[in-house]
């Protein structure tokens, strides 16, 4: 299931560990999206796993449950271990199983331990091991072994008593390998004694195990040398692809891959080749995914990750920071100031730091205190605050002291002083103030002040919030739609539903109601 979960903690990831209590009577609501009361189911604790897969633990059985919640597979004396798509890793007492999501048993519970990979599972009892295969559906013993574990791109790396390594599941099981690692999502970097190789995911080699030296840089590309020659390979799932190759030196200097030709710095090197490639050069620097190239002239000049230059060199600037809506943070002498992409000075170094422009304002510092300034250098909020961050919707995050505080474009406070505010994935934010959260439009506007002990934004105009283990959903505006009444309340995506629990029979608007009934007869009576 891809959803961001942007605040809050989240309740079921694809990857996760439970023990659950036993249960006690109680009674799951359903509700359509509009918060529409459809019925009442009385079973034991539901569990929403993936797009479309429901568990359901009563007592110490657990159950698949169909759309309409109804149970169609049962697994007597089991606890929800672990749940990575489509797999579910049960536990009996001490032994572990699994099953399939669609409720069929692939692995009896008599195993010690269970790991998972999408088209299998990994079993271990004592120091034997044995695989169950997806597509041909069943279990086979691969060897005993000191420790195994499933690689990324699938394959089984085991270890030997002795030190040594083997691939069990690939064409040569018994072939002997002085390591085995894997840096790389879909190959495996291995050493034998002739020297490195790559092995893909059907366990072969796509680079045979003669290179000197290799060194993984990022995703599936890798840095190497052999002899006298310098490699940037990218691992295919077939091949191993030379993107390029040089008998000059390469080398990573501070982060930087860089080719020196004839002793001097002549080319800013990528994954996979010559990202700048221009005489002069003295040294490069790197600053988030950007570079500082400095020339043996005294100019520096910004270039960005695709090797075009952000900001050309100028001998204006010993320092060019990422920038944004055309200005760059420079230092230029012992202060900052901004520079233009062509390196001309647009504002002249006076400030000890600077951040970039967002919205027209950017942070600045003078001495300990920040404030923003316009393009034209104005100052449009005062230096008031300890830390300043970018404007996003007319809103910035500061802080004074230990306290953070959303402010508008003229420095107006929004809201109260917090502890902590964060900016979600969404552009929300999380308000934290004495262990209890808020949240806040990306607007600034307040929805609610910290007064939770959770709170989580799970979709348009529903939140989700929790007071003294108690349950609600909030609207955007303040308003309850479910009450803080429920033990747990899982949103159903897939089936559009809300499930909310009560650990009583009743709903809480019967609830409700026979509150306001016995009021009214105290009241009548005169108790």
């Amino acid at each position: 299931m891809q959803k961001n979960y942007p605040i809050g903690i989240l309740f079921f990831a694809l990857l996760w560990s439970v023990v659950l209590p036993k249960t006690q009577a109680q009674t799951w609501e359903v509700f359509d999206s509009n918060f529409n009361l459809e019925k009442k189911i009385a079973s034991g604790n539901i569990f929403l796993l993936g797009n479309s897969l429901r568990i359901n633990v009563w007592e110490d059985d657990l159950s698949f449950l169909d759309p309409e919640y109804n149970s169609f597979a049962r697994i007597d004396s089991a606890r929800l271990y672990q749940y990575m798509e489509p797999w579910i890793v049960i536990k009996n007492g001490k032994n572990y199983g699994a099953f399939h999501e669609y409720g069929e048993q692939v692995l009896e519970s008599t195993y010690d331990e269970i790991t998972t990979f999408y088209t299998h599972l990994l079993a271990r009892k004592g120091t034997d091991y044995f695989v169950y295969d997806r597509g041909q559906r069943t279990t086979r013993a691969i060897g005993s072994f000191a420790e195994a574990r499933i690689a990324r791109n699938g394959q089984v790396i085991a270890r030997h008593a002795d030190g040594s390594f083997a691939l069990p599941l690939s064409p040569e099981p018994d072939r002997r390998f002085v390591s085995l690692t894997d840096p790389a999502p879909d190959v495996i970097l291995a050493q034998e004694a002739s020297g490195y190789g790559l092995i893909n995911r059907e366990g072969t080699y796509i680079l045979e195990p003669i290179i000197d030296e290799i060194s993984h840089l990022e995703e599936n590309h890798f840095f190497a040398k052999n002899d006298r020659e310098y490699l940037l390979i990218n691992a295919l799932s077939t091949d191993a692809d030379i993107r390029y190759n040089s008998f000059h030196q390469i080398s990573i200097e501070k982060g930087v891959l860089v080719e020196y030709i004839h002793g001097k710095l002549r080319r800013i090197m990528k994954k996979d080749g010559i990202l700048l490639d221009i005489v002069g050069m003295d040294s490069v620097r790197k600053i988030d995914d950007y570079y500082n190239v400095h020339f043996r002239d005294a100019s520096t000049g910004l270039l960005n990750p695709e090797g075009k230059w952000e900001v050309r060199p100028t001998a204006a600037a010993s320092q060019l920071l990422p920038g944004n809506e055309g200005l760059y943070g420079a230092r230029m002498g012992g202060s900052y100031g901004y520079v233009d992409a062509t390196g001309n000075t647009a504002i002249k170094a006076q400030y000890d730091r600077v951040l970039p422009f967002s919205e027209g304002l950017a942070a600045v510092q003078v001495g300990s205190k920040w404030g923003y300034i316009n393009a034209a250098n104005e100052l449009s909020v005062p230096y008031d605050f300890d830390a300043a961050g970018p404007f996003s919707q007319g809103v910035a995050v500061v802080r004074e002291g230990e306290q953070r505080q959303l402010i508008g474009r003229n420095g107006e406070k929004l809201g109260e002083a917090c502890d902590r505010i964060s900016r979600t994935q969404d552009g929300y934010y999380l308000l934290e103030k004495n262990g209890l959260f808020g949240l806040a439009k990306p607007n600034g506007h307040l929805i609610c002040s910290p007064q939770f002990d959770e709170i989580r934004r799970e979709g348009p105009n529903q939140i989700l919030v929790r007071k003294e283990g108690s349950y609600g959903i909030m609207q955007e505006n303040g308003d309850f739609v479910l009450p803080l009444y429920y033990s747990r309340i899982l949103f159903d995506e897939e089936n559009q539903k809300i499930l909310a629990k009560s650990e009583a029979n009743e709903t809480a608007l019967e609830k409700e109601t026979a509150g306001k009934k016995a009021k009214k007869k105290r009241k009548t009576t005169g108790a």
